[in-house]
């Protein structure tokens, strides 16, 4: 951690950015966070499935704070303020390589980042970490290390199991009202994310064979009582890149900042940290 980062004053600036990504015109909600801090590395931080810049609530910044870095929390397409997702439009089975593959470049674009003299760092949280799983893959040259908690690799029972269940649960209970204050369109969030998983096509999802590409540092988190998914899933991203780091968290379920907020946050500035020392 960084010794000064306690007493440092932290600034945020909120904004969209207007991208073009494999020919779709797309405007993304983006929080920057320290942006004064212009040496300071740049963490970028993607959400999970149903997540958007709002309902990271102030855990960014804590980070920032913590680590003594910068940040940019982004909206994907579909969430927050960002433009939403027609009705009729349905997410295809490769939507995160989409996402890794041509949405943040452009992003990076877009907002002036470059990722070959500044490389970010990436911080993902469940579909989020598998779309920093697979630009740290596709992108190797652009990417200063990933810190990924409780990303999807493969598809497990489990997984689609309690998917379902959250679709019960937005059609039966107040859970629809309660995401609806962090997304402008919150069916466009909610079913976009919903009918993929459950679709009997997406079972056969699997990222594996990204990971032996991925030579960046990787820090893998994930809680052992992740009702989304076994600890197989971070367990394979060491198998096939020998380089992550893991940290499997007692009393912990499938969002590991919110569950236990003081260990992530101290896992993931030590990890920024160690990346901004040389050699």
């Amino acid at each position: 951690m960084n010794p000064l980062a306690a007493s440092a004053a932290i600034t945020t600036r909120t904004g969209f950015a207007d991208v073009t990504a494999a020919g779709r015109a797309l405007r993304l909600e983006c929080l920057w966070i320290a942006p004064e801090r212009a040496a300071a590395p740049l963490l970028v931080f993607l959400h999970e499935g149903l997540g958007s810049v709002a309902m990271w609530k102030d855990w960014p910044r804590q980070v920032c704070q913590a680590a003594g870095c910068r940040g940019l929390v982004v909206s994907r397409y579909g969430y927050g303020q960002s433009t939403p997702r027609p009705a009729q439009e349905k997410w295809p089975v490769d939507f995160m390589h989409h996402e890794a593959r041509d949405v943040l470049p452009a992003l990076f674009t877009a907002l002036g980042v470059d990722t070959q003299r500044d490389k970010p760092v990436l911080f993902g949280h469940s579909d989020g970490g598998s779309i920093a799983l697979l630009y740290a893959a596709m992108h190797p040259d652009a990417v200063a290390g990933i810190a990924v908690a409780a990303p999807h690799t493969f598809v497990e029972d489990v997984t689609v199991k309690n998917i379902a269940l959250a679709r019960k649960a937005y059609q039966d209970t107040d859970l629809r009202d309660r995401l609806a204050r962090y997304h402008a369109d919150v069916d466009s969030a909610f079913w976009g994310w919903n009918d993929i998983w459950l679709q009997p096509e997406f079972r056969d999802w699997n990222i594996e064979d990204y990971l032996p590409r991925i030579t960046c540092p990787v820090l893998a988190i994930q809680g052992v009582d992740d009702e989304y998914g076994s600890l197989a899933q971070i367990r394979s991203i060491r198998r096939h890149a020998p380089q992550t780091v893991l940290l499997e968290i007692p009393g912990c379920r499938h969002s590991p900042h919110k569950d236990q907020p003081d260990i992530v946050i101290q896992a993931v500035a030590d990890f920024v940290g160690a990346l901004d020392k040389p050699g």
